[in-house]
Parts: structure tokens; sequence; C-alpha cells
């Protein structure tokens, strides 16, 4: 493939190489499931092969894995009153390792015809994001549901699992939910390229091909993948994009590379059911990484 630089490419909210900022989820449910509603996976199902869930699988640890951000969001609507001054004296007692607050308000554009910006209804406090002292941890109490993030460079597994279900207990017993609208686990992975030459086979399965005929260097390249998984209430988006370098002289380009797996039904709050649903997420997620990247990166990783 020929050399080439890039001129623009899809947006991402964390900041390159800097880990200083969160990215939040796809936000509606017909971008999460390519275009259908959620209600309709399943009958896009019905017929098709399915595959076996084994969470004891052992999965390779990469001590260089070029993940930049990992999720994990449940959307749960609180059902008591949801006041800024009651929440920010509860929490902030209960997470002394978060020291950087930030009050959240929700907007809502307005479709307006003609000239000039849009204008946005304000729909009112969202609620608070808490950010550690090495602004490395995320979590945001909301609401309509609780997000957790790891920023880059990302440690393990059972840190973010655990970290994660141990904030959501806090958030619950504020919250009281009656059940949990949407979970959410995501992982977005950026892969720097050499600065001149760049062969997207090398890293990536598949691999992006201009059509036949057109033998074009690529100025970016943007491909979603919306994958039903049969015999589970779960989604899996695979997003492969390009993302220019800061300063293309000293950068290459960047790969990015973001698997987002949600669930497709309301799950109940019974005890375990997060926790099971959380490690059949990380088996698909890590089945659609190490099936998305070629065995040359893999080395690189490791």
């Amino acid at each position: 493939m020929k050399a080439f630089h890039v001129s623009g490419s899809r947006s991402s909210n964390w900041r390159n190489g800097s880990g200083r900022s969160s990215t939040s989820f796809l936000p509606t449910d017909k971008v999460r499931s390519g275009g259908l509603p959620l209600s309709q996976i399943d009958l896009m199902a019905v017929g098709l092969n399915e595959i076996k869930i084994d969470v004891a699988e052992q999965f390779e640890h990469l001590p260089h894995a070029p993940i930049v951000e990992a999720v994990i969001e449940v959307r749960a609507r609180a059902e008591v009153g949801w006041e800024e001054g009651v929440i920010s004296k509860t929490l902030k007692p209960k997470l002394p390792d978060y020291p950087r607050v930030v009050s959240q308000k929700e907007f809502q554009p307005e479709v307006e015809f003609g000239p000039g910006q849009a204008p946005q209804h304000d729909l009112g406090w969202k609620g608070l994001r808490f950010q550690s002292a090495d602004e490395r941890h995320i979590a945001q109490f909301n609401r309509d549901g609780f997000v957790f993030s790891r920023l880059y460079p990302y440690q393990n597994w059972e840190h973010l699992r655990d970290e994660s279900l141990r904030l959501w207990r806090i958030h619950a017993d504020l919250a009281h939910p009656l059940e949990v609208q949407r979970m959410g686990l995501r992982f977005i992975n950026r892969i720097t390229l050499p600065v001149d030459e760049v062969n997207f086979e090398d890293y990536l399965h598949p691999h992006p091909q201009p059509p036949r005929g057109l033998d074009l260097p690529f100025l970016g390249y943007f491909h979603h993948d919306s994958l039903a998984v049969p015999g589970y209430p779960y989604v899996i988006n695979v997003v492969r994009t390009s993302q220019p370098p800061h300063d293309p002289r000293v950068q290459g380009l960047g790969l990015i590379l973001d698997i987002d797996v949600v669930t497709s039904h309301p799950l109940e709050l019974r005890q375990g059911v997060l926790e099971t649903k959380l490690a059949e997420m990380r088996w698909l997620k890590n089945k659609a990484f190490f099936g998305s990247i070629t065995p040359d990166a893999l080395k690189s990783f490791r």
C-alpha cells in the first residue's frame, strides 16, 4: 500500500497520548445496533449458529496493550430524588481517592432551520464527575446511570472490574434503581504506526482496501460492524478507523480499534448478575480484539 499523510478522520474525545479526558458511550440505540433497534436483534439471530461463551478461557496478557481507555457503563435510572446538594454531600466523603469533582448538566439540541447555531434545551443537573488525583480514573454518578473509566496506561481487568463494581454499589445505594436498562463494556485501542510508509494489513484483520482497479492512497477510513450474539443478550460493535497525528513529522498515523459490547435487554438487579454479565462481555471483547489484529501486531504488544 502506498505511503500517505492523513488530512482528516473521525474525531475522538480522548486526547492523543495524554490520557486526560474521558470518552462517552455511543449515544443512541440505532448507532449501537448498526441502524436497527436492539429489540430486532433477536429476530435477526433466529436460525443462526449459537456460540458458547467460555468465561474460563485464558487470554494472553499483553504488557504493552494499546488500550487508551476502558469503560464500564451501567445505565439505570434513579428512582429517588436526584438533587445536587444531597448527592454531593453524600458522595464526597465516600470518595477520598477522587478529589477532582465537576458538576455536570445535561442539554438537548433543538432542531431549528435557518442560519446560526442551533439552540440547546437545558435539561437541568445530571450528576457529578469524580476524577482521581493522577487523573487516570473517572467515575460519573448520574441520574440515569453510572460510568467508570480507566485511562492510559491500562492496568488489568481485575482492577477495572473491582473498582467499577465498588463504585457502582455506592451509586446504587443512592439512586435505588429498579433495574439496569443497559450495560456496556468498551475498550478503545490506538495503534501508532510508523511515520512514513504504512501497511494496514500488517496490523488489522480485516484491513481496509481501496476498490478494485483504484490503487489509491487512503486519506482516512471508518468501518463499523454490529454483531448479534445468538443465544445471548449482547451486541458487539467493532469500529476501525484512523486518527491523524498531531505532528506527522514525528508521529505516525493512529489506527483506532474501538470494541463496545452492550446488553440488548434490561437486567434484574439480583446478586451476582452484573458480575456474570461483565465476565461474559469481557470474553466477547477479547474475542473481538484478538480476532481483529494480526500476529505481527500482537508481537509488538508483548
